[in-house]
């Protein structure tokens, strides 16, 4: 499959208490959450385009395959980095790309890709993704 490098956004998070696991680190679980808050600051951010705009049009994303690859914990106080970008958009969703990076040792703590297709939210079914959006997503 052929991959197009659109712009990449970074987001600055931070480990909260309640991300912990019994380890004393992030839980595994957490980490995805940590992307779709990244995606959901940087479609208002970036993209000109906020989540409730696009709930408001009658859409909504949803994942469909993700793939996390874990390399270095996370800990309680950590200041850290989530990088995404688009990497395709097809007719009905895109694949986005994702790291984490510590940002106290610049090192990656995780990295992956998720698929998302794009909802009608009033049927639920997979619905295109029209030109004006292909348009905002294209950069």
């Amino acid at each position: 499959m052929e991959q197009n490098k659109y712009s990449r956004f970074t987001t600055e998070l931070r480990v909260r208490p309640d991300d912990i696991d019994m380890f004393n680190h992030v839980h595994n679980s957490i980490y995805f959450d940590y992307v779709l808050a990244a995606r959901y600051e940087q479609m208002q951010q970036y993209y000109g385009m906020s989540m409730e705009e696009f709930l408001q049009q009658g859409y909504g994303w949803v994942v469909k395959t993700a793939y996390m690859d874990y390399k270095r914990p996370l800990t309680l106080g950590d200041t850290f980095l989530v990088t995404t970008g688009i990497v395709t958009l097809q007719a009905t969703g895109c694949r986005v790309e994702f790291d984490i990076v510590n940002k106290k040792t610049n090192k990656l703590c995780c990295d992956g890709w998720f698929d998302y297709v794009m909802i009608d939210i009033k049927t639920g079914r997979s619905a295109t993704i029209t030109a004006a959006m292909m348009e905002k997503y294209s950069i």
